[in-house]
């Protein structure tokens, strides 16, 4: 092999980046729990959720990367350029509810899967993940954290690799994708979960943000509304960066949904509540080494997805009070940034001490974000489509169809969340 043919695989890494580690983190462990609960419970049934949800998501989340890359403006900022101030602080306050409940129920999870390896100690390890994710945050620079995130993404290869492990009827898969099914209350109530948990706020914040960072660590790049020259390729790098990432979280999370359904359903255990619950059961069903693939995507995701959940409450908190904010930024400089981030991410440390019920409160967490994604997409169509904002990078016809389909299926779900 020549070192050009080498080098193709590092190259083509380079291009990703906050579309990658956005599409990645969107597989959390509260995420694997509810595609693994999908799986053991209805098999291959709702495997067309995801073919569903795949553009539907990428176009909500093209719309956060091009609101933030044209105007160097967070998610946050440019909502209040359209909202009443009470109503983004009411939101980006429900927003960071939402996430330090994420973080702890996914800090409870990374917990009981080391235990689950070790064989004790699932709450020194949640604390141990949970500080360490804390000082990288606080103390590495974004560029530096950032690449650790994008090449941390490399650990979802473990649930694709779990689905070569075990025996799968293709065939049913092939049928499942393309033939939706909604066999009673409870298969609504998951497939809400699918959505909520698929196309969620924090994820808008993050990839808004983090192309933000991309502006401002170069000073060869420019908002690109007053720079023109750069929109071709950077928004071109957008395009291919978001397809990308979230063709692997969906990828991903149909792998999740296919070993389970694979394993679990066909076992007969549908029981699944966490996604530890999920890598227990697979131990007797699919073996060893089947177990240890799928604990440690769900540390791995976990150590993805912790500063994401964090990074974006802090990010959104901070836009909407006009707080210096970025993780490249030192914690001296941004005090109020990162006070968000160790704040939310000590609180997740303390609901897992809690007696809090981590499955309840991952319940409201869910509730919380059906509430207020829906008037966030609204915000953010009504931002990507003003020619005063965006200049001449108003969104495109497609972009937009796909953006309000996007919020009109989240309107849906939390409607139905209530009703079922």
């Amino acid at each position: 092999m020549s070192l050009t043919q080498r080098r193709r695989p590092m190259d083509a890494m380079k291009q990703l980046g906050p579309g990658l580690i956005t599409g990645a983190a969107d597989d959390d462990p509260s995420g694997i729990a509810t595609y693994s609960q999908a799986g053991a419970q209805f098999g291959f049934g709702l495997l067309w959720t995801l073919v569903l949800t795949y553009p539907l998501m990428t176009a909500v989340q093209l719309v956060s990367a091009r609101i933030g890359r044209v105007t160097d403006q967070g998610l946050a900022r440019n909502m209040a350029k359209i909202m009443p101030g009470w109503i983004v602080t009411g939101l980006v306050a429900l927003l960071f509810v939402a996430n330090t409940i994420n973080i702890g129920a996914d800090l409870a999870a990374m917990g009981e899967a080391a235990q689950l390896v070790v064989g004790r100690g699932d709450h020194v390890f949640t604390a141990v993940f949970a500080i360490g994710s804390l000082l990288l945050q606080i103390f590495v620079p974004y560029h530096r954290y950032a690449s650790i995130l994008k090449w941390l993404t490399l650990v979802l290869l473990a649930y694709v690799a779990l689905v070569f492990m075990v025996h799968v009827d293709w065939a049913a898969v092939g049928w499942g994708m393309v033939w939706p099914t909604v066999a009673g209350a409870t298969a609504v109530t998951t497939i809400v979960a699918v959505f909520g948990t698929t196309i969620s706020p924090y994820l808008f914040f993050w990839q808004s943000s983090q192309e933000v960072e991309e502006v401002d660590k170069d000073d060869a790049k420019h908002a690109l509304k007053d720079a023109p020259r750069e929109a071709p390729a950077e928004l071109r790098r957008i395009g291919i960066d978001t397809f990308a990432g979230m063709a692997i979280s969906n990828l991903v999370a149909l792998a999740i949904m296919i070993g389970t359904a694979a394993t679990l359903h066909a076992a007969g255990k549908t029981d699944i509540q966490t996604a530890a619950d999920a890598a227990s059961a697979l131990k007797p069903v699919a073996g060893q080494f089947a177990f240890l693939l799928f604990s440690l995507g769900i540390i791995g995701t976990g150590l993805l997805a912790i500063p994401v959940l964090a990074g974006s409450a802090a990010y959104a908190i901070g836009e909407a009070r006009g707080w210096t904010t970025g993780l490249e930024k030192k914690p001296l400089e941004a005090r109020g940034f990162y006070a968000v981030i160790s704040v939310a991410t000590l609180l997740g440390i303390g609901l897992d001490w809690s007696p809090v019920d981590p499955i309840k409160a991952l319940f409201w967490s869910a509730v919380i974000n059906g509430v207020v994604a829906v008037p966030i997409m609204v915000a953010m169509m009504i931002v990507v489509s003003r020619r005063s904002t965006m200049g001449a990078y108003t969104a495109s016809p497609a972009l937009r169809f796909f953006g309000w389909s996007a919020t009109a299926v989240m309107a849906v779900a939390a409607v139905a969340m209530f009703l079922v």
